[in-house]
């Protein structure tokens, strides 16, 4: 169903006013109309990184923007949308844990399915109720992937190739449940080279392109944003340019600032024409 057809020309003034008057966490005090098109953003520190870009902090009528909020509230003003956007921790440091590797979002959205939170997580039944498109992401550790077992373990947290796409096959066969909600993953975040060996690398292309090209299917509610490729730019690295500091495998501020833009371009075009007018890093096609 397509809700974003639903325009209100006001929305840019309700929604940045709570931007000017509250600090860095938005996700309880902007308020969208009944009649938004409800967007979420699932992360840990590297989509905080993106989400706030080079003028990140807290924000006044003098100060500054976050990023993402501030691309939306621009689009928004200039088109006539209706486009709410918020974000969150997932999963928090407590009580389940600061993990966000395909296990976890298996763990609590499909082998704890259901219409009660796991360990105060929100399950899918329970965020797809209030949100219209749900964007989830892994942290930079997701590409330390170790060397295959035996065989896939569904229920191991180890980060194998054959236990992330045993998960991944069980995660994409849950969003299907609900396909009146999109959905857009994030493709695996990188390390810098201190943080990865060459190996670990290497299976980590290897899982992203097999992300790209057999997990994601044409014509369903699932959609990607490649964000691996934004950072490595055909390398197998976090390129040195796009690093916090030295050693560090958070992006840079400026290169959020950089990003972000392609981000809300290819939420947009998800929304508006099912991904149709970008590629899969945001760029016009």
């Amino acid at each position: 169903m397509f809700r974003a057809k639903l325009r209100i020309l006001t929305f840019a003034a309700i929604f940045t006013l709570p931007f000017f008057l509250t600090g860095c966490s938005n996700t309880d005090d902007m308020v969208p109309e009944e009649i938004s098109y409800k967007i979420i953003f699932l992360h840990h520190s590297t989509g905080h990184v993106i989400w706030k870009g080079e003028t990140g902090g807290v924000k006044s009528v003098f100060g500054k923007k976050e990023a993402v909020p501030s691309w939306f509230a621009e689009y928004n003003k200039k088109h006539g949308t209706g486009y709410y956007i918020t974000e969150q921790n997932f999963p928090k440091a407590q009580p389940y844990g600061w993990n966000n590797y395909p296990f976890d979002y298996y763990n609590i959205w499909v082998k704890n399915a259901g219409n009660t939170a796991f360990k105060e997580e929100p399950t899918l039944e329970m965020l797809t109720k209030e949100y219209d498109m749900i964007i989830f992401k892994h942290c930079y550790p997701v590409s330390n992937i170790k060397a295959d077992k035996d065989s896939a373990q569904i229920d191991s947290p180890e980060r194998t190739l054959a236990n992330y796409k045993a998960q991944y096959a069980a995660i994409r066969e849950k969003l299907l449940q609900f396909p009146d909600t999109k959905f857009i993953l994030w493709t695996a975040a990188s390390n810098v080279p201190d943080n990865m060996p060459e190996e670990e690398a290497l299976r980590a292309k290897e899982f992203v392109d097999w992300v790209i090209n057999e997990w994601d299917v044409p014509g369903d509610n699932i959609y990607l944003w490649d964000f691996y490729s934004l950072e490595t730019e055909g390398g197998l690295y976090l390129k040195e340019e796009y690093s916090a500091k030295k050693g560090d495998s958070h992006p840079s501020a400026k290169f959020a600032e950089k990003v972000a833009p392609l981000f809300g371009a290819r939420i947009v075009d998800v929304i508006e024409n099912n991904g149709e007018k970008t590629n899969l890093k945001g760029e016009t096609k």
